[in-house]
């Protein structure tokens, strides 16, 4: 069920005409939403640290795939090409980088949007921590509000075209980061 919604992301993605910007790999949910969005004539770019290439199994067949040194240029050099932010079913990696990436926008250094794609209620528990954490006062309803979550690809690509996102103080600057 993941891999078939992923990709039916990845052909949603082509068919707007949105770039898909995700990490490089071959294998697994990237892999497929790579492959599709491909398949469908869509632009994809992956971003890949070098010690994962092999591990990942980078795919090449890609619009554009950067080798980087570190994870943390590849989530840099990620989050600068994109222009919204999307995670799709995953592991401590997908959280990871969501929480940055949401992290980030919560400090003013973005205002993109940022999507959880919850197939099958698979990211239920995540977001009802969200929730928790924003009635315990933990973090602000303005900024759990930035969260987008859709069962479905294309709603959420719908909801992220006309997010507007809450007025932020930007707390660092970039090189603070």
């Amino acid at each position: 069920m993941y891999e078939r919604v992923a990709r039916e992301m990845g052909e949603l993605l082509a068919g707007r005409g949105i770039r898909l910007i995700y990490g490089g790999g071959g294998i697994g949910l990237m892999g497929a939403i790579a492959k599709a969005a491909m398949s469908a004539g869509g632009e994809v770019v992956g971003v890949i640290p070098h010690a994962l290439r092999r591990k990942e199994l980078a795919y090449h067949r890609l619009t554009h795939l950067h080798v980087v040194d570190t994870m943390h240029q590849r989530k840099q050099m990620m989050a600068d090409l994109s222009d919204g932010f999307i995670a799709m079913p995953g592991g401590f990696g997908t959280f990871e980088e969501f929480c940055e990436t949401l992290t980030w926008a919560q400090l003013g250094l973005h205002s993109k949007p940022c999507g959880i794609l919850n197939v099958n209620g698979y990211y239920d528990h995540l977001l009802a921590m969200f929730d928790h954490a924003a009635r315990e006062q933990f973090v602000p309803v303005r900024h759990r509000a930035m969260i987008i979550a859709e069962s479905a690809p294309a709603r959420l690509l719908d909801a992220m075209a006309v997010y507007q996102g809450p007025p932020t103080e930007r707390w660092l600057t970039r090189d603070a980061t």
